[in-house]
């Protein structure tokens, strides 16, 4: 099986500028734990806030999520793999570097997540 044919394509990109705020809403309504933070300009990279983020960065230091921005807490760079990897080979990666999700890419573009609970939900 390779990672495509677990992957989810429904990525939701937000600006770097977008309040904490407003991207857990997103999360909320959209039922996801993780957001594509868009790069601040052509030198940056693409990063991920997750509600493992909002809720170590934000929440347990008592600052309000209005007056975060995604772009100061996003991870990065983002882990990526190459689209036609082997999901195997993606499941040692994520268990060696402690990780949740990877994001695939095809063609240079990202185009597709793989989660712990995409690969449960495909092998089980």
């Amino acid at each position: 099986m390779k990672v495509e044919d677990v992957m989810t394509r429904d990525l939701i990109f937000v600006e770097p500028n977008t309040s904490v705020k407003d991207a857990v809403d997103l999360m909320l309504k959209k039922r996801i734990r993780s957001l594509l933070i868009k790069p601040r300009n052509e030198k940056d990279t693409y990063g991920v806030i997750t509600v493992r983020d909002v809720v170590f960065e934000v929440i347990a230091n008592d600052i309000k999520l209005e007056e975060v921005k995604v772009g100061d807490i996003a991870s990065k760079p983002i882990v990526t793999v190459p689209k036609g990897t082997d999901l195997k080979t993606v499941i040692r990666f994520m268990k060696r570097f402690n990780i949740a999700r990877v994001f695939v890419v095809e063609d240079g573009e990202i185009a597709g997540i793989v989660t712990l609970m995409d690969i449960m939900k495909a092998l089980v």
